[in-house]
């Protein structure tokens, strides 16, 4: 997957916005304000995704190369995702949906309601 790719995909979702708030390197996804994705536009080797506790140990004993404890990110709670081409679109697709999902489902009742109102 290439870095144009991945920004369209993130994209499409929905309550989605792209900023850069660290420095000019660091893109970060966000959804209703909340961080899902983040890279480094510069390099793009790797893609921080959130992922659930358990399912991200599954991921990184099945992927031991391509999918790392979050690198400057919660290792509990986050995924490096490595770009190398080891893992198909389809499937870091997945990934960037389940991350997505994870937070959207953290959202308040209010931060919801204000998401089911932008589609």
């Amino acid at each position: 997957m290439d870095i144009e790719s991945f920004r369209i995909f993130c994209l499409e979702k929905l309550g989605v916005t792209e900023e850069l708030p660290f420095d000019d390197s660091t893109l970060c996804f966000k959804v209703m304000g909340k961080i899902f994705a983040i890279t480094n536009i510069d390099s793009f080797e790797y893609v921080n995704l959130k992922c659930d506790p358990e399912k991200a140990l599954e991921l990184r004993y099945e992927y031991e190369e391509a999918i790392k404890p979050g690198y400057h990110m919660s290792k509990k709670h986050w995924n490096s995702v490595y770009m190398d081409g080891e893992l198909s679109d389809e499937f870091i697709k997945e990934l960037i949906t389940h991350s997505y999902d994870l937070v959207v489902q953290k959202l308040t009742k209010k931060q919801k309601e204000e998401l089911r109102e932008i589609s």
